[in-house]
């Protein structure tokens, strides 16, 4: 591929809950100059001085080329309250045997997942510099974006359901970081957009659950940067940004492919499944019918 390199940047990502009392929310920013990669994670509360202080302290006076929210994220960040396409595509077949699916917006949780993402998104957007929207599924005008961390893991994961017990995320990371499993994909994953460099930590000193998914919430802001990536969803209620179809493992390629017929076939027929590669778009959904 013929890729053009971002010398040098930074990106966000924001791993959403809803405790006020416990730090159950991460800010993650990752950066990079022409020689190294670093990347900074904090915890927080869901309030909003603790929210604003601690996006704002992460970001610092950073220009932010874009943000991933692990959160449901719909256009102007309205409530979204029904069960999206983005998250039946995601839900069914192999991809709900093999590493498991997003909530739904429509559940309880989903909503106070919706209404914490939009609390994050309003606070990047009034207290951090953050890029102009430039891929098509844009929500806003600034480059923020949904992330899920689980799905985003696993489907560049060979076989998910031979892992050990524990957090499906968790799981997928500690085996795509080098450490707990024979893939270091993750870190090819991101040399492959920014190029080879040194690291000035390793991936696997990351052992928090939260802290995990903003991480990969910061890769998924990455991927809309470098403009490879894959979105699932609709232009009504969202889109879920996963990795460009080059780390896909095939089973899950196949796999979301055929939910997306399947979703097409029945009586929601806007979903869309678009992969960026090398800034030449594939896509399958509408324009295909």
């Amino acid at each position: 591929m013929n890729r053009v390199s971002i010398a040098e940047g930074n990106v966000l990502g924001i791993d959403v809950g809803w405790s006020e009392k416990q730090e159950s929310s991460a800010v993650c920013r990752l950066s990079w100059n022409k020689d190294s990669i670093n990347w900074r994670v904090c915890r927080f509360r869901a309030n909003d001085d603790d929210r604003r202080n601690t996006i704002h302290d992460v970001a610092g006076t950073n220009k932010i080329l874009a943000v991933a929210i692990d959160g449901p994220l719909r256009r102007n960040f309205d409530e979204i309250e029904r069960y999206r396409s983005a998250e039946r595509v995601l839900s069914r077949g192999e991809l709900l045997k093999r590493i498991g699916k997003p909530g739904q917006s429509s559940s309880p949780n989903g909503k106070k997942l919706n209404w914490q993402a939009n609390l994050a998104a309003t606070t990047v957007k009034d207290w951090c510099e953050v890029g102009d929207a430039s891929h098509d599924q844009a929500i806003d005008e600034y480059a923020v974006v949904e992330a899920f961390p689980t799905s985003f893991l696993g489907v560049m994961v060979r076989c998910p359901e031979r892992l050990s017990a524990g957090e499906r995320s968790d799981r997928y990371f500690g085996h795509l970081d080098g450490h707990e499993g024979p893939d270091r994909s993750l870190s090819q994953l991101i040399e492959c957009l920014l190029g080879p460099k040194s690291w000035e930590k390793h991936i696997h000193s990351l052992t928090n659950h939260d802290d995990r998914a903003a991480f990969v919430c910061a890769i998924t802001g990455l991927c809309i940067a470098c403009g490879e990536y894959t979105a699932v969803g609709d232009s009504r209620d969202g889109w879920i940004i996963l990795p460009p179809k080059w780390a896909f493992e095939e089973w899950a390629w196949e796999a979301i492919v055929a939910n997306l017929k399947r979703e097409q076939g029945e009586r929601h027929r806007k979903a869309s499944l678009l992969c960026y590669e090398d800034y030449r778009l594939r896509a399958m959904g509408e324009d295909e019918k």
